[in-house]
């Protein structure tokens, strides 16, 4: 890594991690996002959005950047806004980690809840409502408005081109869809660079991007929540194929993980991995499916890994969290040589 004087030059190049291998040699990789400034995907588009705007002249020096956020994207923002000198104001509510909320006030992030304290219930509509209406009132003022935003998908266009250049080629790419941006981004590149994978996206039940009954969900910055609109990010065009996990499969698989490889990872990738690790001897024998993991654990010590959190919302499975424990075992890449001569 060379010497760099901005922290989004530290964006990118993070590693891919295999996580399983069945004994016909499809494996299941996970893209480690957490390893970008921040910790998360986001920081990626949150930028793109940023230089776009700047280049169409929509924001100017010493501008205020509004955006509705339930954490990594303000986080994001948060950093390019001090970095290039503008004020940011990041609409939110409290069914966002806590973690993520005090570290954006501690990089000078302006904070306005639509909710009020005790109510952690997820409020998209409200939230995007209320940062559309503030910037308009604001001369100086853009609404980023990730989820329409063209630059979102564009902000994941190198996460595309750092997979092609860590494997040949990729099969199945197979992530959360929250705005749309990182699957659909990096889809899109995948296909300007000749690799056309089979594009699975994943969403929570009660989400209603692929469909059926909306619902209350707790996994963090995926899905559309019943009464919030589907942005443009969400390229239906690339979709092969929708998924819905449950918030209990989806936090057992994180829990699981953790506890049996060691590695953080957020709700809404326990998600993608518990969809890709139940379905992984499904795929056509060699493949190489690929998933986005957008955030690390850390940030959800006291929701996903806390026992009395889960407990008291009813998510706790420990045979569940045993279920995934086994797969990870099965599929460990450790036992990969025994398994491909048992296969043969």
């Amino acid at each position: 890594m060379p010497l760099v004087s901005r922290v989004t030059d530290l964006i990118g190049r993070t590693p891919l991690f295999e996580l399983a291998v069945t004994a016909t040699g499809t494996r299941l990789l996970l893209k480690l996002e957490q390893f970008n400034p921040t910790g998360a995907a986001k920081i990626r588009m949150a930028r793109e959005m940023v230089l776009d705007a700047e280049r169409r002249g929509l924001l100017r020096a010493g501008g205020h950047i509004i955006e509705s956020t339930s954490g990594n994207t303000g986080l994001g923002l948060a950093v390019v806004a001090a970095e290039r000198g503008y004020r940011f104001t990041a609409v939110v509510d409290r069914h966002a980690s806590r973690d993520k909320l005090r570290t954006m006030q501690a990089m000078g992030t302006e904070l306005v809840f639509v909710a009020d304290e005790g109510d952690d219930e997820l409020a998209t509509s409200a939230r995007e409502d209320l940062a559309e209406s503030m910037a308009a009132e604001r001369p100086d003022a853009f609404f980023t408005e990730q989820h329409n935003n063209d630059a979102n998908a564009v902000g994941y266009y190198p996460v595309a081109e750092e997979l092609l250049e860590d494997v040949e080629r990729v099969d199945i790419l197979l992530s959360a869809v929250g705005t749309g941006g990182s699957l659909f981004g990096t889809a899109t590149r995948l296909r300007q660079l000749g690799c056309t994978p089979k594009v699975i996206g994943v969403e929570p039940v009660g989400s209603i991007a692929f469909g059926g009954e909306g619902g209350p969900y707790w996994q963090s910055g995926t899905g559309t929540p019943p009464g919030a609109t589907i942005g443009t990010a969400v390229d239906y065009s690339l979709l092969d194929e929708g998924m819905k996990v449950s918030d209990v499969d989806a936090f057992a698989t994180a829990r699981a993980v953790a506890a049996e490889v060691g590695l953080m990872i957020g709700g809404s990738a326990g998600g993608s991995v518990y969809a890709g690790l139940s379905r992984l001897d499904q795929f056509p024998p060699g493949s190489t499916v690929v998933t986005i993991v957008c955030d690390g654990g850390e940030k959800y010590l006291d929701t996903v890994f806390d026992d009395t959190w889960m407990s008291a919302r009813e998510l706790l499975a420990p045979e569940v969290e045993g279920k995934v424990a086994g797969l990870l075992r099965r599929y460990s890449p450790a036992n990969r040589g025994q398994r491909l001569v048992q296969a043969g």
